[in-house]
């Protein structure tokens, strides 16, 4: 198992590798951009080489990016639906350029539409993405959540849902944060619990789609 820990990108993307080995990671987790931004500025050819050049040098990977906090998938408001779209497929342009093999999105929130509405829209935005990014390596991880006010993805279920309902379903892969699926009603603190909780898993979701966990 690799382990590491979310490292800050400031000063650069490639800066964020001499982070990871002062905490003595073999794997870590990266923004490319402002979480809290639509917009960000392109990655410049120069500090896309040094990032390459940095991992190679450490030999951490792989490097794993977050997506932003804006994104909302699941919304029935068109402007910030389509907006959404748009800012995934650049998110995911900028893992392409630096070899990010997964980026993990929130599904996103119904915003009381209802569930199932949400779930089809999340799963409709990623058909969309999957299209204008044809032969793209880097896979989208959807994060199971806590499952807070109208929040989607909160089960086994909800999750695997959207990704079947999508076109190119193996382009997507699971996050499993820890905290989120305990908030949720998943009980895993105990060794019966936790093979009881990874075998339902198994069976709805599918453990040969786990590719992070949050802990």
């Amino acid at each position: 198992m690799l382990l590491g820990a979310h490292v800050s990108v400031a000063g650069g993307v490639d800066t964020s590798f001499q982070r990871a080995v002062e905490l003595n990671s073999t794997a870590f987790q990266i923004f490319t951009k402002s979480n809290r931004q639509w917009k960000a500025n392109p990655l410049k050819p120069e500090e896309i080489e040094r990032y390459h050049q940095q991992q190679a040098e450490t030999g951490i990977t792989p490097v794993i990016c977050h997506a932003s906090y804006l994104l909302n998938l699941g919304t029935a408001d068109d402007a910030v639906w389509h907006k959404s779209i748009e800012a995934l497929i650049v998110e995911l342009e900028r893992c392409e350029l630096l070899k990010i093999p997964y980026l993990v999105i929130h599904p996103g929130a119904h915003l009381k539409a209802g569930v199932e509405a949400g779930l089809a829209r999340v799963s409709q935005g990623l058909d969309i993405v999957h299209e204008r990014l044809p032969g793209f390596q880097v896979k989208v991880a959807v994060e199971i959540t806590a499952g807070q006010g109208t929040t989607l993805g909160s089960t086994f279920a909800e999750i695997n849902q959207i990704i079947v309902a999508c076109q190119q379903s193996e382009r997507l892969a699971v996050c499993f944060d820890t905290c989120h699926a305990l908030a949720a009603g998943y009980e895993f603190r105990t060794p019966e619990s936790y093979q009881a909780m990874i075998d339902t898993f198994d069976q709805i979701v599918g453990l040969d789609r786990l590719t992070v966990i949050h802990v």
